[in-house]
Formats: structure tokens, sequence, C-alpha cells
């Protein structure tokens, strides 16, 4: 199994960054990709970022494309997201999710992180 823990969320000024972190443990050695995921209140969930575990291929919704950047830090299994420009339009709840080797689906996910930009 793996666990997922997201930190980093709060409230941010539009125009301004906040970042997530995502720490993966147990299995870790068995994760093929990573992604972060958001759900604004009332809307679809929308996979905006993803990173393989080796972390040197990402990529990015159109949303979140030029703003936001996604990285891992291989010596504390970690997934981080950078989110600059901040718009009203980014509050969310910001989810980080596995997806294992073999399975097509991210079937792993942390408990949630909210994330509120003031206009």
């Amino acid at each position: 199994q793996v666990q997922l823990v997201e930190s980093g969320g709060g409230l941010a000024q539009a125009g301004g960054s906040l970042r997530l972190s995502c720490a993966a443990s147990g299995r870790t050695f068995s994760i093929l990709r990573v992604g972060w995921f958001r759900q604004p209140p009332g809307e679809e969930q929308e996979l905006i970022a993803a990173i393989n575990w080796g972390g040197d291929v990402t990529a990015y919704s159109d949303s979140v494309k030029g703003r936001f950047a996604i990285s891992k830090d291989n010596g504390k299994n970690t997934v981080d997201l950078q989110m600059n420009s901040l718009k009203p339009e980014d509050t969310a709840d910001y989810y980080c999710a596995a997806r294992l080797v073999g399975s097509i689906n991210f079937n792993f996910w942390g408990q949630g992180t909210q994330v509120t930009v003031a206009s």
C-alpha cells in the first residue's frame, strides 16, 4: 500500500503563491506517477498536474500551465506543487494521488488540502 499526505494549503491573495506538498510513504517503489487534482466547490474534479516517479516527465492542464510547477524531491519522496499567479478560480480542495505500476488509474489518494484565493 501507499500512503499520501498533503500539506501547504491555506489562504492566498490573487496574484500570490502557495506551495503544496505531497509526502508518500509505504510501497513507494511501486509508484509510477503522482498527480495533483483539484475540485472547486460544486464542480468536477480536475487533474491539473502529474509527474512520473522518476521526476523527469511532467504534464499540466491548460488551466494551470505556465503558473503551476510540479516537482519531485527524490530524497524525501515528496511531490510538490508550486502555485504562482494565483487566481480566485484556483480556489478548490487539492488532492494528490498515486498511480501504481501496472494500474491504469490513480488508486491511492491523500486526504486533501484546501486552497482559497481571495480577490
